[in-house]
């Protein structure tokens, strides 16, 4: 009787872990890693805390979010490339690397192409923001939401920046973008391409001279350190876009799929809103750190200076996109 009892009790025993094992395996989180290039004090990082509260909430915890931070997963380009192989489930990104996988993303990062943060926003969240999203598709890649980097601006440590000639001669960092490259070009300057996580390093050891950031990306990267002069250009608008990879959408239910669209357009929302507050206070903020700004800029100069950019980008691609941007933006 006593035997009887303990070999029941043993079976039972092995029958509650066995149950128990099961339950903790049917509910246990699908983890998923999102990678960006900036720090975990950046606006993106602050998209990327957006993304994971939205997501985990959305699918009850079935879901978990990773950040990896300050390009850990690589470069923009490099992390792109992985989510074309699976290797990174998502990405916030900005453009400028895009083109080389999506063409027709070149053309929002002609210079001065918008006047404002209200025309920009405008633009990439009407239908022609949604198609340009949907052609990611055509490039193995799943466009989710427009994102922000905001204005890009000029620092660097030589000179004072006021006219396209005081960048002659300056070796600036540009991203991988032949239009970006080519408008600097056009200044005099001395276009450097290279992966962004390499950037401080460069500008500390004088490889390079300056760089072109929006207020936000300086304000995070702590460039004040390696740059003495910022010159507020504005001379191109910087989206950024939350991207995810095919092969991991293309495993989800539409429940499922609906709840990572709206954790990316949650991170889009967040993460204007923190640019949108860092470009009231950040250039206070580089300006207590030590860097001289200069914000009475006429841009005309600037803008007569990069229309070969335009001309390069017509060529290569056509009228056909540039013109519905400015005829949207005209209606914003």
């Amino acid at each position: 009787m006593t035997k009887n009892f303990a070999r029941h009790s043993l079976v039972a025993a092995i029958a509650a872990i066995t149950t128990t094992g099961v339950a903790l395996q049917a509910h246990a989180a699908t983890e998923v890693n999102l990678g960006h290039t900036l720090s975990s004090s950046s606006h993106y990082s602050v998209g990327a805390d957006a993304f994971k509260e939205t997501l985990e909430e959305l699918s009850d915890g079935a879901y978990t979010v990773n950040e990896h931070p300050s390009g850990s997963l690589g470069g923009e380009r490099e992390m792109i490339e992985g989510l074309q192989i699976g290797t990174v489930d998502f990405v916030i990104t900005s453009t400028g690397p895009l083109g080389n996988f999506v063409p027709e993303t070149y053309v929002l990062d002609l210079p001065f192409l918008f006047e404002d943060y209200e025309e920009a926003r405008c633009v990439l969240d009407s239908d022609l923001g949604d198609e340009l999203l949907a052609k990611m598709s055509d490039h193995n890649l799943v466009g989710l939401a427009w994102s922000e980097n905001g204005f890009r601006h000029m620092t660097n440590s030589q000179r004072e920046i006021a006219t396209p000639e005081d960048a002659e001669g300056l070796r600036v960092r540009t991203m991988e973008n032949s239009v970006h490259q080519e408008a600097f070009r056009q200044m005099g300057a001395r276009p450097t391409p290279m992966a962004f996580p390499e950037l401080f390093t460069a500008l500390q050891q004088g490889t390079v001279d300056g760089q072109e950031n929006p207020i936000t990306v300086i304000v995070a990267t702590n460039f004040w350190e390696v740059q003495d002069y910022l010159s507020l250009t504005g001379h191109v608008y910087s989206p950024a876009v939350v991207l995810g990879s095919p092969i991991f959408m293309d495993g989800l239910s539409e429940e499922e799929r609906g709840w990572f669209e709206q954790a990316a357009q949650a991170s889009a929302e967040a993460t204007r809103e923190e640019v949108s507050r860092l470009e009231r206070e950040g250039v206070a903020l580089l300006e207590e750190k030590g860097m001289t700004v200069k914000t009475d800029i006429d841009v005309a100069p600037f803008q007569e200076a990069v229309k070969p950019a335009y001309e390069i980008f017509t060529s290569e691609y056509g009228n056909e996109m540039l013109e519905r941007v400015q005829e949207k933006a005209s209606d914003c």
